[in-house]
């Protein structure tokens, strides 16, 4: 979910950074991005600096069946809500999760990196 250009995993993710045409984003991610850049750095004006890029992609409200869908993968995967919103709408578009999130770690199809502290 989050990342920092400059931080220590910023290689991770810029290759799939670099193509926002291609990038599938949940709503709840620009909730989720906003809101820990917003605390982290308590300054609003980096908060949407952080959102910008994401919405530079392909912007996916919740629907119905991508709700459905989110509840069944919380059980079978035991994610928070947020999380199994993000993995069905990657799912529902075919969409792969760039992670350093330690929910996703488990799960098929997830490129994930664990959070290093710098």
């Amino acid at each position: 979910m989050s990342f920092s250009r400059t931080g220590p995993n910023a290689s991770f993710f810029s290759n799939p950074l670099q193509k926002t045409a291609d990038l599938v984003v949940p709503t709840i991610t620009i909730y989720e991005v906003f809101k820990v850049v917003l605390h982290q750095r308590r300054n609003e004006s980096d908060a949407l600096q952080s959102v910008a890029l994401k919405q530079q992609g392909s912007v996916v409200d919740l629907t119905p069946s991508i709700s459905i869908l989110a509840a069944r993968m919380s059980i079978e995967h035991h994610l928070p809500m947020a999380d199994s919103i993000i993995l069905a709408t990657s799912r529902v578009f075919g969409a792969t999760i760039w992670t350093q999130d330690s929910d996703f770690k488990e799960i098929d199809g997830i490129q994930y990196v664990p959070k290093k502290s710098g």
